[in-house]
C-alpha cells in the first residue's frame, strides 16, 4: 500500500485512479474540473482536493495524465503545483503525452527539491485504461522507475524502462508513428475493399490472421465498415502527438515523410468536423474524397 495522488481524471485518468484504490492504495485526487474530482471521491471512497499541491501534499507518489506540455507545468510548478506539496524521496510518474523536452525540465525541477521524476506515457486506449491493461513505456532513473513500478501495475499489463528521462516520451512517439501508418493503411485497404464491392467484414475475417493483421484491423474495421467514429483516441490528441513526433524529427535528423503526410490528412477530418473522432476516421476522409 501506498499514499497516491492522481492528478487528471479524463477518460484515461479516472478509471486508472480507480485501479490504484482497488489495488489498495489510499488516493487522493485533483481535477480542473472540481465536480469530476468530487464524482470520482463519490464513486471510488478517495478524497478530491481543489488543488494539485493539495493533493499532493503526503503522498508517496504523484501519478498525472493531462493535456498537454502546459497542461502538465500548470500542475506540477507555482505556488499551487504538486512540487510544492511533495516530500523529499517521493516521486512523481507522468502518465501524460508530451514533448522529451518538458520532460526534462519537469525532471530537473522535482530532482532540485529531492523529488524523482519518470515520465511513462501509456498505450491502451480508454479501454486498456478501463480495464486495467495498458502498455507503459518509461523514462527515468532506475531507482525511480523501481520504486514506482509496482505501482503502476494496478493499471498497467506492461510496465518498462526504456531509458533514462525522456525515454519513454520517445519510446511513446514511436508508438503514435506507427499507429499512424497502421490506420492510414488500413482507411485504404477498407476503403479500396468498398469501391471493390467487396463486403469488409468478409475480407477482415479473411486477411486479420495473416501478415496485415493489427490490433487497429481487428478492433477498428466493423466500426469504420459501420461509418461510427466514437470508440477512441480523438483525431485533435493524434494530432497533438504528431506534431511533438514532427518537431522532435527536426530536431534528431529523422525523416518521417508518412508521418508528415498523415498529420495532414488529420487535418482534413478536422475540417470536416472530426476533431473528436477517434483516429479511424482517416477512411472517412477517403469517403468523402469518392
Amino acid at each position: 500500500m501506498a499514499k497516491c495522488a492522481f492528478l487528471g481524471l479524463g477518460v484515461m485518468g479516472y478509471p486508472m485512479a480507480g485501479h490504484l484504490v482497488a489495488a489498495g492504495h489510499e488516493v487522493t485526487v485533483y481535477n480542473r474540473t472540481f465536480v469530476k474530482a468530487e464524482a470520482w471521491a463519490a464513486e471510488h471512497g478517495g478524497t478530491a482536493c481543489a488543488t494539485p499541491r493539495a493533493a499532493a501534499e503526503g503522498a508517496d507518489f504523484v501519478m498525472a495524465c493531462v493535456g498537454n506540455d502546459e497542461d502538465l507545468r500548470a500542475v506540477c510548478l507555482g505556488d499551487e503545483g504538486a512540487f510544492a506539496g511533495m516530500s523529499p524521496g517521493a516521486g512523481f510518474v507522468d502518465h501524460t503525452t508530451v514533448s522529451a523536452k518538458v520532460t526534462r525540465e519537469l525532471h530537473a525541477a522535482a530532482d532540485a527539491l529531492g523529488v524523482s521524476f519518470v515520465d511513462a506515457p501509456v498505450s491502451g486506449g480508454q479501454a486498456g485504461a478501463e480495464n486495467g491493461v495498458l502498455s507503459i513505456m518509461c523514462g527515468g532513473a532506475a531507482g525511480a522507475y523501481e520504486a514506482a513500478e509496482p505501482i503502476m501495475q494496478a493499471y498497467g499489463r506492461t510496465v518498462k524502462r526504456l531509458g533514462d528521462s525522456g525515454a519513454g516520451q520517445l519510446t511513446k512517439m514511436v508508438n503514435q508513428i506507427c499507429i499512424a501508418g497502421l490506420v492510414q493503411g488500413l482507411s485504404e485497404g477498407l476503403h479500396f475493399a468498398e469501391k471493390a464491392g467487396l463486403d469488409i467484414r468478409e475480407v477482415v475475417d479473411v486477411i486479420q490472421g495473416g501478415a496485415a493483421g493489427s490490433w487497429q484491423m481487428v478492433n477498428r474495421h466493423e466500426t469504420m465498415a459501420d461509418n461510427e467514429f466514437e470508440h477512441g483516441f480523438a483525431v485533435d490528441w493524434m494530432r497533438k502527438d504528431l506534431g511533438i513526433c514532427l518537431a522532435t524529427a527536426d530536431e534528431n535528423g529523422a525523416s518521417l515523410p508518412g508521418t508528415a503526410l498523415i498529420d495532414q490528412f488529420y487535418k482534413d477530418v478536422q475540417q470536416l468536423g472530426g476533431g473528436r473522432w477517434d483516429t479511424s476516421s482517416l477512411i472517412k476522409r477517403l469517403r468523402a474524397l469518392g
